[in-house]
């Protein structure tokens, strides 16, 4: 039994008002939205409490428009993509509580579904204001969180409304729980994570959280460069955040209490310049950098190396790529690697969960996001996840 309530813990919600928090903060160009992804996810659970008889009131920020109604964030601008992908017709409501609300819900009849202002027009959201918190619940039944994403803000809609009508997980935010359980709450072991990305500074506390749960930690990235400096090696021009060597040592010490090997690459794809297919590119062991050569990704015996130990693993978090990804030949290592986990994942024998702006992207670019066991659009949340952090929005969800 899960620790939260489902939908499928509700009764007969036939004419009830279901308030449903998403992620409606879509991507735009030209007041047209550039990527469905976020809606598509969203649908489940909308057209799950519609079919079901609800009605259904949705709740959403868009953009940051610091509690002031600015007319180009408004949440009307999603409604033509909302249809689409709902294949429904969708009402736009002006207001998030109050009679304006209160006179839709007179309109819309069992089944329909209306999208309320962005939240973030008043400035009691961020705030969690129980003022306003009382005043969005007052015209709803129940309360449906499905924005994992918004999950480590503890705003009005996203926290505030739990404490005040009964709350369900939708079935985005369940799925992405369930998956968040096996990757790190209760994980087949061995357990495997690779982190990357450009900086040690912004992952610091991941690190750290990391290398008391998992078996292996493979460091990737600019952060690897760091890791290297702290042990003696000379990685020239690469970035480098050279005075965080004694928090990377802190780090690796932690590892060793802890019984989690570190994978450092040992060797590495370098160049004189950061440009696609450079002519002074070169594969090199760790400690034969030269002094006007950046590190740009990890080299192929390291990977053929950190593919056999996802081999032996049961479980694996994956967060940021391997190298400078958005360039070839740096996303080999990336490619690489992703490619054996999903292939795992496909047969069964991994348990692959990744997240993060960064990560989908180069899983995408790999062509093997559809093959990982889970892949979390969520930034933020996901983050601070791998940090160890209490979410509020899914901390006020438990039973």
């Amino acid at each position: 039994m899960s620790t939260f309530r489902t939908l499928d813990d509700l009764g007969d919600v036939t004419g009830k008002v279901a308030l449903v928090r998403g992620d409606l903060n879509l991507p735009m160009q030209d007041g047209t939205v550039t990527d469905d992804t976020r809606v598509r996810a969203a649908a489940a659970t909308i057209l799950e409490l519609a079919g079901k008889g609800a009605k259904v009131l949705l709740l959403a920020h868009f953009c940051r428009p610091k509690g002031e109604r600015v007319s180009t964030q408004s949440l009307s601008m999603v409604i033509d993509c909302l249809q689409s992908v709902l294949e429904r017709e969708v009402m736009f409501v002006s207001e998030i509580a109050g009679p304006v609300v209160a006179q839709s819900l007179g309109i819309l009849r069992p089944g329909d579904i209306a999208v309320l202002e962005n939240t973030r027009f008043w400035k009691g959201e961020e705030k969690n204001d129980p003022e306003l918190v009382k005043a969005i619940a007052a015209n709803g039944d129940f309360y449906v969180n499905d924005a994992f994403s918004a999950a480590h803000r503890a705003h009005a809609s996203t926290e505030g409304l739990a404490h005040v009508l009964p709350a369900y997980a939708g079935r985005s935010m369940q799925a992405e729980l369930e998956a968040l359980e096996k990757a790190l709450g209760n994980p087949q072991k061995p357990v495997a994570a690779v982190v990357g990305g450009a900086k040690v500074s912004s992952k610091l506390d991941v690190l750290k959280h990391l290398v008391g749960k998992v078996d292996h930690l493979i460091i990737g990235g600019g952060m690897a460069n760091t890791f290297l400096a702290a042990r003696g090696v000379s990685v020239g021009k690469s970035l480098c955040e050279h005075d965080l060597a004694a928090t990377a040592e802190e780090i690796l010490d932690n590892a060793d209490k802890a019984g989690c090997t570190v994978h450092l690459p040992y060797d590495v794809a370098v160049a004189k310049e950061f440009a696609a297919n450079p002519s002074s590119l070169r594969i090199c062991n760790v400690h034969e950098v030269a002094a006007d050569e950046m590190i740009l990704d990890v080299g192929p015996l390291a990977v053929e190396a950190l593919g056999d130990v996802l081999k032996i693993c049961r479980t694996l978090v994956w967060n940021g790529p391997l190298g400078a990804f958005e360039i070839a030949p740096f996303d080999a290592a990336t490619v690489a690697l992703a490619r054996t986990a999903a292939a795992l994942s496909r047969e069964g024998s991994l348990v692959s969960v990744a997240g993060g702006g960064d990560t989908v992207a180069a899983l995408n670019h790999a062509g093997v996001a559809g093959d990982f066991s889970y892949v979390s659009t969520a930034g933020g949340a996901f983050l601070e996840w791998m940090e160890g952090k209490e979410l509020p929005g899914v901390v006020a969800l438990e039973r």
